[in-house]
């Protein structure tokens, strides 16, 4: 399928800003979420209904506090990053952030109880430990991975409220949906629509072989 050079753009830019975000909200979600897991301390409660909670929260909100964060009078605004690619990454990743530690974290307590006493008799730190369970945990770490970049790469509230959709500049496939939309152009929606379902169909495809290789592995 060919498409026009600024089509290409627009796609390059949305690969870019959701794999970014799902990588910033791995670094820190899996090891929020393998903590949280594996052990116990006050307030913890707290926090794990704040991580629910934040797994649903609305973009348009998200959008609105990371705009008033960056614009010229909020607290962030000398940054400059408000309508930029940075300013959707930032957006996205408090948006995936939440659903990779809380299913990381539900992951690890459905494999704790199994590794931890025999980790702990062969003498393992608790980095160690937390290793091993992630390890063990990969499955349902994936499943969060894959359920956050289907949030990303779909999300079009908080990115055209930090965006712009800005043409050349912070235009990604979602906003471009839209105003193909609204100015008429139905077919070039529609196109830049499967485009967006046949990336979420091949990452997904991806992680699904990549799962189904490692039970095949460990089965040996």
């Amino acid at each position: 399928m060919m498409f026009a050079p600024e089509v290409w753009e627009v796609i390059w830019l949305s690969l870019q800003v959701t794999t970014t975000s799902v990588l910033i909200g791995m670094l820190i979600g899996i090891p929020a979420g393998t903590f949280l897991g594996l052990y116990s301390f006050s307030g913890k409660r707290l926090i794990v209904i704040l991580i629910y909670t934040c797994m649903g929260l609305p973009p348009v909100l998200v959008g609105v506090v990371v705009y008033l964060l960056l614009s010229r009078y909020g607290p962030l605004g000398s940054l400059d990053l408000l309508f930029s690619a940075e300013a959707m990454i930032i957006a996205q990743v408090i948006l995936v952030t939440p659903i990779i530690a809380g299913l990381t974290m539900a992951a690890v307590q459905a494999k704790e109880n199994a590794y931890w006493e025999t980790a702990k008799s062969l003498g393992a730190s608790p980095f160690q430990l937390m290793l091993t369970i992630i390890k063990e945990a990969r499955g349902g770490i994936w499943s969060g991975i894959a359920a956050a970049y289907g949030r990303a790469i779909s999300e079009v509230g908080a990115v055209m409220l930090v965006g712009g959709n800005i043409e050349h500049h912070t235009r990604v496939m979602t906003t471009a949906i839209i105003l193909e939309t609204r100015t008429g152009n139905f077919s070039g929606g529609l196109q830049m629509g499967f485009v967006l379902l046949a990336i979420s169909f091949l990452f997904n495809s991806f992680m699904m072989v990549g799962m189904l290789n490692q039970m095949k592995a460990r089965k040996r």
